[in-house]
């Protein structure tokens, strides 16, 4: 059953939890609330998918370099998978490192590193250590999310699969998403020209609708990476699906028992 979302919890992104997403918890969430139109209706959509905004669907909040979102990322394929078109996701970015400038240190690595073997541990996805083995690597979230917006101007669903790319690209190949370059090269993977995705990604517009997704997040109260809420329902609620990460089986759990509930 998710549990309820209810008006007006702001929670700015600081603090640790939010340091490189939010692993397994076992103790109960806080409870807040949100109104359909303080969420729904600010997610960044087409007039056909507005549209769609008004029946049941999943908006996800998340980041392509959180290492707890990688590991998300086959539960959210499995979602699409049982349910298709019939719950879209929307996406959007959360802002976990945005705007860092100081290179890593070798002890900053180090838990980053022990982070991600969590990960490993839980889901079996591969991890390649030299991600971070360039020499002045900076943990800025910020270009990728950015290339995530751009994408999703296309649509929500290339970019959920984006997202998904570009987390692999990083996790499991080691690849640089603070490049222009290397997010050029996943776009041109889903068929998106490349100069033209360029020029968007570095342009103030493709800035300012990123951070403006930081907010949304910030004024949803998202306080972990991943979360996943759904909704609307007939009084316009929605409900936390996971704040942090759960396996598919419970995902698709409570997203049978929810489905099952507004048919009745």
């Amino acid at each position: 059953m998710l549990a309820v979302l209810v008006p007006g919890m702001i929670v700015r992104h600081a603090g640790r939890s939010l340091a490189h997403g939010r692993a397994p918890v076992k103790r109960r969430a806080a409870r807040f609330r949100v109104t359909r139109r303080r969420i729904g209706a600010m997610i960044p959509c087409s007039a056909t998918e507005a549209l769609a905004m008004q029946e049941p669907h999943l908006i996800y909040f998340a980041d392509p370099m959180c290492s707890w979102c990688y590991g998300f990322s086959p539960v959210i394929e499995a979602v699409r998978k049982a349910f298709g078109g019939g719950l879209p996701v929307h996406v959007i970015m959360g802002g976990l490192r945005p705007g860092t400038e100081r290179p890593m240190d070798e002890a900053g690595k180090r838990e980053v590193l022990t982070h991600w073997a969590h990960v490993n541990e839980a889901t079996g996805l591969p991890f390649e250590a030299h991600a971070m083995d360039r020499e002045g690597f900076v943990y800025d979230t910020d270009p990728g999310a950015r290339a995530v917006v751009v994408v999703r101007r296309e649509s929500q669903e290339l970019a959920v699969s984006y997202l998904a790319r570009a987390q692999s690209a990083f996790y499991a190949e080691g690849r640089d998403l603070t490049s222009g370059e290397v997010l050029a090269d996943l776009a041109e993977e889903f068929g998106v020209e490349r100069d033209g995705f360029l020029q968007q990604w570095a342009s103030e517009e493709a800035k300012q609708e990123t951070w403006r997704d930081y907010a949304i997040a910030q004024r949803a109260g998202v306080t972990a990476f991943p979360t996943l809420v759904g909704g609307p329902n007939e009084a316009g609620v929605y409900g936390v699906v996971t704040r942090g990460y759960a396996p598919a089986d419970q995902v698709l759990g409570v997203l049978k028992d929810w489905i099952s509930r507004i048919a009745a």
